[in-house]
């Protein structure tokens, strides 16, 4: 069984992509790796809080490894500090880093060269799914997520959020992919398959900032 790690943006994607790893049975889950903003202490670009995180991680049974990024921080320092952690993954026995990435075939080069030699080799479950009966299957087996990025140019901010299930994907204009993976949105999983339990989270302030809507999420009990 070989050891991973799984890429974790806390968002539908990456959970979905460790709900099939553990269903594979084909590898030792070693944790999640999640990259955080200093600065605001939250995930970058979904803006998911630390404690939020540390409760995903917790929920879903596994180590959390944060890897600190500079505001703002350039693609040099971004590389710099995700080798890093990569050097800690091998030495730690892992082989095999997961990432939810759907489609955008140049996202998939640039993390295969990044790891290329790095003793970890990229895998990418979900790689070639149709989109939206992806969607329609992490609703279908239970995944609660609620919107919590929007670009406003390629989605209407107020969908900001609003929990992600199928009801509001027939609600999404036309062109807007269901997984939002050319940009339109980010999400933040609070329930689904992969976590042992549903994490009770409410809903903080929507702000619009450097040109994205915003959609915070708070731990707390759910209304």
């Amino acid at each position: 069984m070989k050891k991973a790690i799984v890429s974790w943006s806390s968002g539908k994607d990456s959970a979905w992509a460790l709900h099939i790893l553990q269903q594979s049975g084909e590898y030792q889950i070693a944790g999640l790796l999640a990259a955080l903003n200093t600065a605001f202490d939250r995930v970058a670009m979904h803006g998911t809080r630390r404690e939020v995180l540390e409760a995903q991680a917790a929920a879903a049974g596994l180590p959390l490894w944060t890897v600190p990024l500079p505001w703002p921080c350039s693609n040099q320092m971004y590389e710099y500090a995700m080798s890093g952690a990569c050097a800690r993954a091998v030495a730690e026995g892992v082989e095999v880093i997961a990432f939810g990435d759907l489609f955008l075939e140049d996202v998939r080069r640039y993390r295969e060269e990044r790891l290329a030699g790095s003793g970890l080799t990229p895998i990418f479950p979900l790689w070639g799914k149709n989109t939206r009966l992806l969607a329609e299957e992490m609703a279908s087996a239970g995944m609660k997520a609620r919107i919590v990025c929007i670009d406003p140019r390629k989605l209407p901010g107020d969908f900001a959020g609003r929990n992600y299930g199928e009801g509001l994907l027939r609600e999404f204009p036309d062109g807007v992919d269901p997984c939002g993976e050319n940009g339109e949105f980010h999400t933040c999983v609070y329930g689904g398959p992969m976590f042992q339990k549903e994490i009770a989270v409410t809903s903080g302030e929507v702000v619009e900032r450097d040109g994205f809507v915003f959609a915070d999420v708070l731990l707390g009990s759910m209304r």
